[in-house]
């Protein structure tokens, strides 16, 4: 819902209740069966919302972000106000996860992904199965994968640092693929803090014997957060309950 409220398909009208917009109606007639979230970014205005919203969260830190969890905790159950504050917090941990980031050189963003795809179980047993090989002249290759310890099976990878609106178009995709083919390798991944325009999605997946892999700021967040990359565990709770089997007589 807010996904979709951001990009003004809908707009709230009480509490729990949203409405579709004008533009949201219109905009169901071109995507009838399903929105999916890359409709969504190519909305003008889309990121602006976003980045509006930060920029208000930021000025009032302390405050209004902490209102809008109290208030929908005061109407649930214990277990539903810890699963909301929860959610509250891996929010925020996301928007800050992906600013540390943008923070950081190119450099760094590019050692960064290959650590969480070894992570993820690519590369082979040896130890410098995955390499970095980012600089002036890669001709977009940032680093080199061997999924077997002769490196018959290799894997390119591009890494791309930027900003939240602005777009890997087709025509990175192509010099992408490109490189692979200079490289003598049919499998990519491409990753970026940002997002992949429409016609760069659907280039990856038009049946190309060279095998590319997109993953952008959202997916890469996710991937950070599942394998604990940048991240560490602050504090942790435990919720019990009476074990009835306990107090049950035979």
């Amino acid at each position: 819902m807010t996904f979709l409220t951001k990009a003004s398909l809908i707009a709230k009208v009480g509490k729990g209740t949203y409405s579709a917009t004008e533009l949201g109606k219109n905009f169901l007639v071109s995507h009838p069966t399903i929105i999916t979230h890359a409709d969504l970014k190519r909305i003008p205005g889309w990121f602006e919302a976003w980045e509006l919203g930060r920029q208000k969260r930021k000025e009032r830190r302390g405050e209004a972000d902490a209102s809008a969890p109290a208030e929908g905790m005061a109407n649930s159950t214990p277990e539903e106000a810890i699963e909301l504050g929860i959610k509250s917090l891996e929010s925020d941990l996301r928007s800050r996860l992906l600013g540390a980031v943008l923070d950081q050189s190119p450099e760094f963003f590019e050692r960064l992904v290959l650590e969480v795809l070894k992570a993820m179980g690519y590369g082979a047993a040896t130890d410098d199965s995955l390499k970095h090989v980012g600089q002036s002249g890669d001709e977009g290759i940032d680093g080199r994968i061997n999924q077997d310890a002769l490196g018959l099976d290799q894997i390119c990878v591009q890494a791309k640092r930027y900003a939240a609106d602005r777009p890997v178009d087709r025509m990175s995709i192509q010099a992408f693929i490109g490189s692979l083919a200079g490289q003598g390798v049919t499998k990519g991944i491409f990753i970026t803090t940002s997002y992949f325009k429409g016609t760069a999605e659907e280039f990856v997946t038009r049946g190309s014997a060279t095998k590319v892999v997109l993953v952008d700021g959202e997916l890469l967040i996710d991937l950070m957060l599942r394998h604990r990359i940048g991240t560490r565990v602050k504090q942790t709770f435990e919720v019990f309950e009476i074990d009835q089997n306990y107090f049950d007589e035979e």
